[in-house]
């Protein structure tokens, strides 16, 4: 993720949990050490039953940690080496 890779600290991980059919986003994990500055972004989401695609489709703003929302839910359809630059 390129926040990460900026800070010099790219431990953790996002894990999008996604209903089987529907696509529609049920829960969301962060282990990293800004994973608080994305919580609330996961939590609208996940209250106003988007699907991963439509996670996928927002937009986010570049260089946050925020960002690997997107990046997670587009390797739903997409492989990584697809994706930023700094992705994978």
């Amino acid at each position: 993720m390129p926040r990460a890779l900026a800070n010099f600290d790219t431990r953790g991980f996002i894990k999008l949990v996604v209903e089987e059919g529907s696509g529609r986003l049920i829960g969301v994990q962060a282990v990293a050490p800004e994973a608080g500055e994305l919580i609330q972004t996961a939590a609208l989401a996940i209250r106003n039953r988007m699907t991963v695609q439509e996670l996928a489709d927002q937009l986010f703003p570049y260089l946050t940690m925020v960002e690997g929302l997107k990046l997670a839910a587009q390797t739903f359809n997409k492989d990584v080496k697809q994706l930023s630059c700094c992705a994978g």
